[in-house]
């Protein structure tokens, strides 16, 4: 594990796993809403981390910089993207519930990334923070994972905005996924490892 600040405006710091033997593919892995307790240690996050690792991917889990109600937060994915693509050949983007909606914001419009796989994730942030229109602009595969029982986001907007692509998994969980970590690492890295592994 290594420790990484990302340079730019915002203070946001990662932490950096990487498989023994290197690698040329990163997974930027996006943590769920800071002001509710969401960081880069967050228990999903690290367990697909220890799975991409495992896979041969590299995976750069972040902290967000001060809360800027979602703006800034977008900032900061794409500001770890482009950390990502001058060390890497190929990126994917991951992320869980606020981290998630992030994921889709920031990649819908940075050709860097490369695939994008969302666990949780809600229509919207705000009118112009829209995970739809998102999702409708994205041409990289793109992975959509939900709880059946979630009832704290409002992911059925984002679900129907995705049926028409391959990847939109549903689990038998609410929104916490308390039970399903070694699942969700499972399908996470299934998906990177078609989409971003060579």
């Amino acid at each position: 594990m290594t420790d990484v600040l990302i340079p730019a405006g915002r203070d946001v710091r990662g932490t950096l796993e990487e498989p023994a033997a290197g690698a040329d593919v990163i997974v930027v892995a996006c943590p769920p809403h800071p002001q509710r307790g969401g960081s880069r240690s967050d228990g999903r996050l690290v367990a697909v981390a220890d799975a991409l690792r495992e896979s041969g991917i590299a995976c750069l889990r972040f902290d967000y910089g001060a809360w800027d109600e979602g703006y800034g937060e977008r900032a900061d994915v794409r500001n770890v993207v482009r950390w990502a693509a001058d060390r890497y050949e190929r990126i994917g983007v991951f992320g869980y519930s606020f981290g998630a909606t992030e994921a889709l914001l920031a990649s819908a419009d940075l050709e860097a990334v490369d695939a994008v796989s969302a666990l949780a994730p809600t229509a919207r942030l705000a009118d112009d923070l829209d995970a739809i229109s998102a999702l409708e602009t994205l041409a990289v595969p793109v992975q959509i994972l939900y709880g059946e029982r979630d009832t704290t986001v409002e992911w059925e907007p984002v679900v129907d905005g995705a049926t028409d692509r391959d990847d939109v998994t549903p689990l038998p969980a609410d929104h916490f996924f308390v039970g399903q970590r070694e699942r969700i690492a499972t399908e996470v890295t299934s998906f990177f490892e078609r989409t971003v592994l060579e």
